[in-house]
């Protein structure tokens, strides 16, 4: 069963492996299934669950709600996201002005079929809107009684200290950061972690086995397997191909003796290293079957040896992203449409 952790400088604990619906629900996987996954991840201990507005243009959402239906809503952490564009793409369709932040939130808990999700989360940082005018709307939403917490989601340091000043005046609490994180992308340690340590925000991290390079499944001078992530070219592609080189690949296959010595596999050994991050309350796992939920959750209470957590080091060496502007270089420089 799964471990619980709080979440940042709260009274709120969480799973520390979450169930996210990012590219499965709504998209890649017929409902049924994905509410199977959903059970298997109840029936596993995991309480809390990722979405967004964003994901499948809203059709996530709404199939996460109806996989949860009937379930007791106090034993659950819903978190959701706003920022991207929704619906038919208007002019107030996107960002985080105070008019998308209170519309989008409305459609959420319908979607949901829920009257509160326990984090609601800023899915970028918004340039082109005061910022004291998205977190007094983020300290509203929560005064409403429509979100318990408020996050963010791929902020730099400085914004993130920035937030949670404002936060703390409003006399609300910005409690989360959700970053990509995982053995290969380490952008987050130099700068975004001591800024969440002093601004009292632990992380909740997507894409731990990188996209599904780190299970191992991609070896070098070889096919890509049949419909996985790499082969996806909705998206998936697009989003793995940064890892999708030959000497990413073969480090990735000289991790294969550490998991072996720890009796897990690739993805397992993937999921446990981020949850070494002392700020890391949570990793974010999808799946396209139950069968992966019942595995993933094997990484939780691993504790991986000082010396192995070395090993890997040494086995990764040069091809580990640790460059902390990769953060601002990857955020949208003006607000989508």
């Amino acid at each position: 069963m799964v471990n619980y952790r709080y979440l940042g400088n709260s009274g709120l604990k969480i799973s520390e492996i979450t169930y996210g619906n990012w590219l499965t629900h709504g998209s890649q996987v017929e409902n049924d299934v994905a509410t199977a996954c959903v059970h298997a991840a109840l029936d596993a201990g995991i309480t809390s669950f990722d979405t967004a507005d964003v994901y499948a243009n809203t059709k996530a959402e709404q199939v996460l709600g109806d996989a949860l239906a009937g379930q007791r809503r106090e034993s659950l952490e819903i978190f959701t996201k706003v920022y991207w564009p929704t619906g038919p793409g208007g002019p107030n369709d996107t960002g985080l002005s105070r008019k998308h932040i209170m519309e989008s939130i409305d459609g959420s808990l319908k979607r949901l079929g829920t009257d509160y999700v326990d984090l609601y989360q800023a899915h970028r940082y918004d340039t082109e809107t005061p910022l004291e005018e998205t977190m007094q709307a983020f300290a509203d939403v929560v005064r409403q009684g429509k979100a318990l917490y408020i996050g963010v989601s791929e902020w730099t340091a400085d914004q993130i200290r920035a937030g949670a000043k404002l936060a703390s005046e409003l006399g609300v609490q910005l409690i989360s950061s959700q970053p990509q994180y995982s053995m290969l992308w380490r952008v987050i340690e130099d700068e975004v972690v001591p800024a969440s340590l002093e601004s009292g925000l632990s992380q909740i991290v997507w894409s731990p086995i990188a996209q599904g390079v780190l299970t191992g499944k991609y070896v070098p001078g070889q096919p890509l397997p049949a419909g996985s992530r790499a082969t996806d070219e909705n998206g998936g592609a697009r989003m793995i191909e940064r890892f999708m080189r030959d000497d990413v690949l073969e480090r990735v296959q000289g991790l294969r003796p550490v998991a072996d010595e720890l009796g897990l596999s690739m993805a397992q050994l993937a999921i446990a290293w981020v949850l070494q991050n002392d700020n890391v309350a949570a990793a974010i796992v999808g799946a396209s079957r139950p069968e992966q939920v019942a595995e993933n959750i094997k990484a939780s209470g691993i504790e991986i040896p000082a010396e192995l957590m070395a090993r890997i080091d040494d086995v990764l060496g040069d091809i580990v992203d640790r460059d902390p502007a990769k953060t601002a270089e990857n955020a949208p420089q003006t607000r989508p449409v």
